[in-house]
């Protein structure tokens, strides 16, 4: 489905211009009129990490005219692996003022706003109304709804993307000319049930293949051109390099772009998402210990049996001395219970504390109930007990 071009084009290009986009301009379906279309667009990125990287990079050198950027966190070296726009210089610096020191070196032209917060139901539509298209980089659910159901309210298109491991997806959601994110994915998943990239990896050059798909749809958009990922959901497998489309319908029923809405305002999306289920933040209401508390009882030859609950990958760049590994999955599965000691305290942890709480629960449901956890994971324990090690 071919739509029309999403911005005017602006007056002119100037001479220097025309020399730098002038592979652009000689493409019979870009052209003189597309490439000033991509002059006048402003289009902002959600995120500076592993997808927003590549998408900002070459709408720069596209010539897209204004490139927001929100982003609230700071360079980290593990980013460095995927997050292209970052460098080693860089590390403890703003990402969004990182990113925009390396739009400005790809292409003096580009106006860069940053909006260095985190985006939520208090800000998403006076961001959002600044700008012509939305690119969304984020790895959370409750970001990924949020964005969407502002979209659909401000009837904006959104290019979408998703990582993770070797797996790659990308579609365009615009409700005035198809479905939306929720017309996909109407629920998240329960809490825990689908890891994040920090949990489960990526492959770094992943990022810059869905990340230019989403920069391709991008610039198709801006200037009219080609048939757009509008209903349609790429997935990409780096492993066997395979990509396939499936189909997206609207959805009538859709809770915010059916023809009955039930989400006529932003919600709260935390809560909405889950972050972590009720059952787990029970279990972990005066169950929760410090990584100081942990060191203590290990120095005090406490019996207690460690557990780490994350993945062995994981569990092979750092570990707490003395924590055994079971994962997760095992719990959950019910495997591991059969394992477990009823004569010893158990302390489960994880990288952060959120999978250890949910373990936790299922723990604590099956007659553990002296059993803590370490919140905030390995993590915290790098950060207080044992700096010298690594963290990821």
């Amino acid at each position: 489905m071919s739509l029309p071009p999403l911005v005017e084009p602006a007056a002119e290009l100037t001479v220097d211009e025309v020399r730098r986009y002038s592979r652009h301009l000689i493409i019979p379906d870009v052209g003189m009129d597309g490439q000033k279309r991509l002059k006048n667009a402003k289009v902002l990125a959600v995120g500076a990490g592993g997808l927003g990287s590549p998408a900002l990079m070459y709408l720069a050198a596209a010539g897209v005219g204004t490139l927001g950027i929100v982003e609230f966190d700071e360079v980290d070296e593990s980013n460095l692996q995927r997050q292209i726009i970052h460098s080693q210089a860089d590390i403890g610096r703003p990402k969004a003022e990182s990113a925009r020191d390396t739009i400005q070196g790809i292409n003096p032209y580009v106006q860069v706003n940053l909006h260095q917060e985190r985006l939520d139901s208090s800000n998403v539509m006076e961001i959002f109304s600044q700008y012509d298209l939305i690119v969304d980089g984020t790895d959370n659910f409750a970001t990924r709804y949020l964005v969407n159901d502002a979209c659909v309210l401000l009837n904006k298109p959104y290019v979408w993307g998703s990582i993770y491991r070797f797996d790659g997806q990308a579609s365009v959601f615009w409700s005035e000319h198809g479905p939306c994110y929720r017309c996909l994915y109407p629920e998240p998943p329960p809490p825990g049930m689908v890891p994040s990239c920090a949990e489960g990896g990526v492959l770094g050059v992943l990022c810059a293949s869905i990340g230019s798909i989403q920069t391709n749809e991008a610039i198709k958009l801006l200037a009219g051109i080609g048939e757009p990922l509008v209903g349609r959901l790429m997935i990409y497998d780096a492993l066997e390099m395979n990509y396939r489309q499936v189909k997206v319908r609207k959805d009538p029923e859709c809770a915010v772009c059916g023809k009955n809405p039930t989400v006529t305002e932003l919600i709260d999306y935390e809560a909405f998402c889950g972050v972590v289920s009720e059952e787990a933040q029970e279990a972990a209401m005066g169950s929760t210990i410090t990584p100081a508390q942990l060191k203590e009882m290990i120095d005090a030859g406490d019996d207690i049996d460690i557990i780490d609950v994350r993945e062995p990958n994981e569990y092979e760049i750092v570990s707490i001395p003395g924590a055994r590994l079971i994962p997760k999955n095992e719990f959950l599965m019910g495997n591991a219970l059969g394992d477990l000691s009823q004569d010893k305290k158990i302390v489960l942890h994880c990288k952060t504390g959120v999978r250890s709480a949910e373990v936790l629960a299922v723990l604590k449901s099956a007659g553990f109930s002296d059993a803590v956890h370490v919140g905030g994971g390995v993590i915290g324990w790098v950060n207080t007990v044992e700096p010298h090690k690594p963290v990821y």
